[in-house]
Order: C-alpha cells, then sequence, then structure tokens
C-alpha cells in the first residue's frame, strides 16, 4: 500500500492511499485468526486530526499571477507524479514559505 501525505506543524495529512497489484493480490486472500499472543505492543497518542480539522478549510483568495514556463511546467509535471494539482502545490509551497517567515 502507498500511502502519500504531508507533514506540517507537528502533524500528519493524508493526503491518498492506493494499493498497488502485488498488494491487490495479497489482500484477495482470506485473513486466518489465530489464538498465538501477540507480542509486546506499543500503545501510541493519536497524531491523526479530527474530522472537523480535515472539514475546514483555509480561506482563500483568487489572486492572477503570471509565472514563468519553466516554473508552471515543472509543477505540472510533479503534479501528475503525485496525482494532484499544480495549483495547489503552488498554494502549499507559498503557505509554508508565509508560516515560517
Amino acid at each position: 500500500m502507498t500511502v502519500r501525505f504531508t507533514y506540517r506543524k507537528n502533524k500528519i495529512r493524508i493526503i491518498g492511499a492506493d494499493i498497488g497489484g502485488k498488494e491487490k493480490k495479497f489482500m484477495k486472500g482470506k485473513i486466518k485468526y489465530t489464538d498465538e499472543p501477540m507480542g509486546k505492543v506499543k500503545v501510541i497518542s493519536d497524531f491523526l486530526p479530527s474530522p472537523e480539522e480535515l472539514a475546514l478549510k483555509n480561506e482563500t483568495v483568487k489572486v492572477t499571477i503570471t509565472l514563468s514556463k519553466t516554473s508552471v511546467d515543472f509543477f505540472k509535471k510533479e503534479a501528475k507524479k503525485y496525482n494532484t494539482q499544480y495549483q495547489k502545490m503552488i498554494r502549499r509551497l507559498l503557505d509554508e514559505y508565509a508560516a515560517h517567515q
């Protein structure tokens, strides 16, 4: 399974998950449960964002900006690789930059 995520401000946000061919084949098999001991178990704190945090969107403002063809081509290529929108990638980049100023 492949999971795409971002890590920002000590929070992990899941962007998407995908099961590849090998995993799909494995997942079709029937699970056999046993009563064997599980071994040492470690409880971890809940680090996932709440449903409210997932539902809330940052306030956005529409702007018109002229970018170089090279920059746009780069973001389009990267967005295609990660199955997302290039505008979102540019917005996230600017948000990260602004958050660290």
